[in-house]
């Protein structure tokens, strides 16, 4: 396996994703709509998955523009959908394409910036369920067009403050927690089973809208660009990191 350092300067191929079927959900706008440029750049069949059609429909035209091939809307409300949902999910990629090849999870929200003591219940368990138990399901639910690949990726967005609990953070970090743990758990139960891995990510701080209402007084300038921290995504996604299971990366090893 490659250091950090190096997945984070890792140099993708053009035709790295030809021929695979991408799954990304969060697809509308920042990490997730320049991981789908990306991906479709480097030759993938995208499926955009998120709530707010409008979005993608713009990251679709994007693709299409740009010369890729042509994506597939899939809307989706993380916070609504429950197992039926994702069954149904995986019933229409398997029509469709017959396999799956990748997912990345990257939907997310942020929650509350406050003492637990002054923690709602309700934005918690919002926070838990699009977080934690959405990308639980949606995976459980995909195996069976994950095992119809021959090396399948999945990629779960994980956090620094999901490895170090840090004060005011809240149901966000817990939830992170939680990425890590199901990644390790679900690695371990994969390894040698067959051509399914599992790893997390943790983008760092990224330019994006999240970081922004999290952070509201820093400079967005000092911060990378979603499209500066993708080749440690790439990696995930694509062959080179075929025997990496378990693992969960740092897009910024050095910040």
């Amino acid at each position: 396996m490659l250091s950090e350092a190096q997945i984070a300067a890792y140099q993708a191929p053009e035709n790295l994703l030809a021929e695979r079927v991408i799954m990304i959900t969060g697809a509308g706008d920042g990490i997730g709509k320049t991981a789908a440029l990306s991906c479709a750049q480097h030759g993938a069949t995208v499926i955009l998955a998120g709530r707010t059609v409008a979005k993608l429909e713009q990251v679709y035209d994007a693709i299409i523009a740009s010369g890729g091939a042509e994506p597939v809307i899939y809307p989706i409300d993380l916070e609504g959908a429950r197992s039926d949902d994702y069954d149904q999910l995986c019933s229409h990629i398997d029509e469709q394409f017959g396999r799956l090849d990748g997912l990345l999870h990257n939907a997310g929200i942020l929650g509350q910036r406050t003492p637990l003591n002054n923690y709602r219940s309700d934005v918690w368990e919002k926070v838990m369920q699009v977080n934690v138990t959405a990308g639980f399901l949606m995976t459980q639910a995909l195996m069976p067009v994950f095992e119809k690949s021959d090396s399948a990726s999945v990629v779960l967005t994980s956090s620094s403050v999901g490895r170090t609990g840090r004060s005011f953070w809240g149901a966000y970090a817990v939830s992170k927690f939680a990425v890590e743990g199901m990644v390790q758990v679900w690695a371990e139960e994969l390894e040698g089973l067959g051509s399914v891995r599992i790893n997390a990510i943790n983008p760092g701080a990224t330019r994006t809208n999240m970081r922004m209402q999290a952070f509201p007084a820093e400079d967005p300038g000092t911060l990378k660009t979603a499209e500066e921290i993708m080749p440690s995504y790439l990696y995930l996604l694509g062959a080179d990191s075929a025997n990496v299971n378990g693992q969960s990366i740092d897009a910024q090893p050095h910040r």
